[in-house]
């Protein structure tokens, strides 16, 4: 029988299958393994890629054998397989198509070395190699399009899986400003797509302040730690919990170079595998500070991490940086504004004998911030007690500082005893003027430029029982009688600071004893599921309910107002007034003439006998005689002294004159001048208030006053 081309090709794949096709596919392997050693690295991929070799050997040398067309034989199932992992693992296209090239040269070669010893026909070697080579490149051209098919596939599915991944990482991280609720979110989305273990630890310094990752030693916290089983590797790190990573350590490599890594702990010195078999280190940087690490890993999911894993890591950590670096840049500055207002508000109200109070504030929400709510409780002369209530507009450090400028300008307009009405016009021209000055502020912003505020003034007077109050565009008090209803005082409104150009008016109400003023400010009665009507009975009904205490009232007030944390600031006073009666006063008319000054000094001997503050006759005595004998040579008539015994003892002279007295240094042989210097020195205080018609000079006297201060002279 005539030998063919085809007959021989048949005898040398006969030949290669039935002797020596183990020690083909042993030289393919070896071959590969020295020259693509990508294929190799990781396990399932080197399993897989051997048992390729041995199929497409076995199966082009049996269609050849048997001489069917190469090109009709189908490539393995797994070569499929193994062009998708090959794309899952980043591993590049042209890593399989020379690795199809190899096996192919090495084959051809070991047919070409059997048909050269089955003939020496060299025409029909000729053409046997002339069909083999055609055969062979056809049969690795199909198999290698089909790869890159399937490649190119695996591939463009891979980049819209990560796009979709990156999509949603910018959705789900972030939704808050909470630092701790963010770090979690990216664990929560790293362990529900692509690791076993997930954990997020955050330089301490950057919570606490400007990150540092070029001090050692680096002090880490646990904020985020997520598994997908309950039996993964247990931590020996619990979350919130300070620890430090050794020097060298992946963690530690990414914290001081900023670059992320893969890291594969080596299990062949062990009988077990390790529990984590691939771990991703990545960084958390933003605006160009490192703020932490995060580490995602595997321990169920057999497939190694790659370089289109760490890519991808990289990009969902990335944006979750910059959501944690927004959170901190929140949290800080949320907290300076906290701790401004905090400390811009009375840190606890001063005790008063006439009043007795209790405030509340709380802080809006996280997505508000701080705003400028303020109250404040001022002692007065005479006794008198003024409650404030304001609220500055806006959110922020702004707003809190704004409210500090304004509460330190009510209690200075207090301390000269300006009227309500009087008080708020004044107050009025200070917002005017500050936000003048922050409009011709190239550096301010809009919201100190946008400057506006509201306030509720009222001044007790324990004496007359009588409230007077003024209010500048700030809701209405509440007042509760001691056995009535809770009812809102009809005040008028009074435009809002800083319009300017409008009048304020003040209104007098009867405080009865027992009763309760409620101050407070508008995110107490408005908010997003009930208008200021509904807010405003909700109070009354709180208000109406008994409570054992003020701080009680306070505490139902707010619960029942706020359930939960309020979207605006909110700010509550309230005030139950204790009246002084005539067992505390003492009041007589005095003549407009000098005598009048021995008979002052006889009446207030007596009435402190009466007190029982004899010891306090000689001062009182002395600082009366001054301030009448001031009354009868500067004033006018009529003058009214008048006595009241509250913590202090309090003296106070009228007349109606305007004239402010003052105190001057009086020369060595000047007979007058020192009379307004030995109240000052005998008082605890001293000052004049004005009055409609005239005014009132008052002295505030105490137990330590008396001849020790008066021989200090």
């Amino acid at each position: 029988m005539d030998v063919t081309a085809d007959s021989l090709i048949a005898l040398a794949a006969h030949h290669e299958l039935t002797r020596s096709a183990d020690r083909l596919i042993a030289d393919v392997e070896r071959c590969l393994r020295s020259e693509v050693p990508e294929l190799w690295e990781d396990p399932g991929m080197a399993r897989l890629t051997s048992e390729n070799i041995a199929e497409h050997v076995l199966g082009a040398l049996a269609g050849l054998e048997h001489g069917v067309d190469l090109s009709r034989i189908d490539p393995p199932a797994a070569d499929v397989e193994r062009a998708r992992r090959l794309a899952r693992h980043g591993i590049p296209v042209t890593v399989m198509l020379r690795g199809y090239r190899l096996a192919q040269g090495i084959a051809l070669d070991r047919l070409l070395e059997v048909l050269s010893r089955l003939t020496g026909d060299p025409e029909l070697i000729s053409a046997a190699t002339r069909k083999l080579v055609a055969t062979t490149t056809g049969y690795v051209d199909r198999a290698s399009e089909q790869g890159v098919i399937a490649y190119q596939e695996e591939r463009d599915r891979r980049l819209r899986w990560r796009l979709s991944m990156v999509n949603e990482a910018g959705l789900r991280i972030g939704t808050t400003l909470d630092i701790a609720r963010t770090t979690q979110e990216l664990a929560d989305l790293a362990t529900e797509y692509f690791a076993d273990l997930a954990i997020v630890d955050l330089l301490d310094s950057a919570l606490h302040g400007p990150a540092n990752p070029a001090q050692r030693q680096l002090v880490l916290r646990r904020l985020a730690l997520r598994s997908v089983t309950d039996d993964h590797p247990e931590p020996t790190i619990t979350p919130q919990q300070l620890h430090t990573y050794p020097d060298g350590s992946p963690p530690d490599r990414a914290l001081t170079t900023g670059r992320p890594e893969r890291h594969h702990p080596d299990g062949s010195r062990t009988a077990e595998p390790p529990p984590v078999h691939s771990t991703l280190v990545v960084p958390l940087r933003a605006r160009g500070t490192t703020l932490g690490v995060a580490q995602f890993s595997r321990h169920r999911n057999p497939d190694r991490y790659d370089d289109e894993d760490l890519l991808l890591a990289q990009e969902i950590a990335a944006r979750a940086a910059v959501a944690v670096d927004n959170a901190r840049r929140y949290t800080h500055a949320r907290s300076t504004a906290l701790s401004l207002q905090r400390s811009l508000l009375p840190s606890r109200t001063p005790p008063q004998s006439t009043v007795e109070v209790a405030c509340r504030y709380l802080p809006a929400g996280a997505q508000a911030g701080v705003g400028g709510d303020w109250y404040d409780v001022i002692p007065l002369s005479g006794a008198r007690v003024a409650l404030v209530v304001g609220d500055v507009v806006g959110h922020g450090v702004h707003a809190a500082a704004t409210m500090g400028r304004l509460r330190t300008a009510v209690r200075t307009l207090a301390d000269i005893d300006l009227p309500p009405d009087e008080l708020l016009t004044h107050l009025d021209d200070v917002v005017i003027r500050l936000s003048a000055e922050a409009s011709i502020d190239p550096d301010a912003v809009t919201e100190a430029t946008d400057m506006g505020a509201t306030c509720l003034y009222a001044v007790y007077d324990p004496v007359s029982s009588c409230c007077t109050l003024a209010r500048a565009g700030h809701v209405p008090p509440v007042l509760v009688p001691r056995d009535g209803t809770a009812d809102i005082l009809d005040l008028p409104p009074g435009p809002p600071l800083g319009l300017g150009g409008l009048p304020f008016e003040a209104a007098e109400v009867e405080l009865p004893e027992g009763s309760l003023l409620a101050l407070y400010t508008d995110g107490l009665v408005e908010a997003r599921d009930h208008d200021i009507e509904t807010g405003l009975a909700l109070l009354r009904r709180a208000l109406d309910q008994p409570a054992p205490s003020l701080e009680a009232s306070c505490d139902k007030v707010l619960e029942t107002l706020l359930p939960s944390r309020p979207d605006d600031d909110v700010a509550l006073l309230l005030a139950r007034p204790h009246a002084r009666g005539d067992l505390q006063v003492a009041s007589w008319d005095l003549e407009f003439d000098p005598a009048a000054v021995s008979r002052a000094r006889s009446s207030v001997s007596e009435q402190l006998s009466t007190w029982g503050l004899e010891d306090l006759a000689f001062t009182a005595e002395l600082v009366v005689s001054e301030l009448v004998t001031n009354a009868v040579r500067y004033g006018r008539p009529p003058i009214r002294l008048r006595l009241i015994r509250d913590r202090t003892l309090l003296c106070e002279v009228s007349d109606d004159s305007s004239t402010t007295p003052h105190q001057r240094r009086a020369r060595v042989y000047d007979e007058g001048g020192r009379g307004l210097l030995l109240v000052a020195q005998l008082a605890e205080r001293w000052g004049t208030r004005h009055a409609r018609h005239g005014k009132t000079v008052w002295a505030e006297l105490s137990e330590s006053a008396g001849v020790p201060a008066f021989a200090a002279l």
